[in-house]
């Protein structure tokens, strides 16, 4: 099936994700849920064909991110440096200062980094904080079991928190 095929299935889903991503956004933020899905969607292509649902969620999560960092290197571009600070929780990453688009760019350079050894993982984190995707989710879209996700999901979390200096 295609991008615009999926769309329709996945739209309240992505939109809720879109809508909760936002919402750790500063007030004024120029984008809506409704215009990132819609970002999302165009990044795409609508006539891209995907294999499964999974494979649209994956690709939709990796150019959420895209769109959010792009936006964010975009409010940044006057400015450089302040706090990269980001704060690790069990359950999902979130940024410390959400205000703070330098750490949307450090959480971006952070997974860059990441993919060139752990790819995998890299992934799980796209698919956890840029898609939402809980483990149990991510585990089936990757093709791993719930254990090997939950290895992964420890070894991200730590090796963020050295790479992004989190000093708790």
């Amino acid at each position: 099936m295609n991008a615009a095929e999926y769309l329709p299935q996945v739209y309240d889903e992505l939109r809720k994700l879109a809508g909760a991503k936002l919402a750790t956004e500063k007030p004024g933020h120029t984008l809506d849920a409704t215009a990132l899905v819609h970002e999302v969607f165009l990044k795409l292509g609508g006539e891209r064909s995907f294999a499964s649902r999974s494979d649209y969620l994956k690709a939709a999560a990796e150019a959420m991110r895209r769109i959010l960092v792009d936006h964010a290197r975009a409010r940044n571009a006057a400015k450089r440096g302040g706090n990269r600070r980001v704060a690790l929780e069990s359950e999902h990453l979130a940024i410390s200062r959400p205000e703070d688009a330098d750490a949307t760019e450090a959480l971006d350079a952070a997974l860059i980094a990441l993919a060139a050894d752990q790819p995998q993982i890299a992934e799980l984190v796209q698919l956890k904080y840029f898609g939402g995707l809980t483990l149990a989710e991510s585990a089936k879209v990757l093709g791993v079991s719930a254990r090997t996700v939950d290895t992964w999901w420890a070894y991200a979390r730590a090796w963020l928190a050295v790479k992004l200096g989190d000093s708790r």
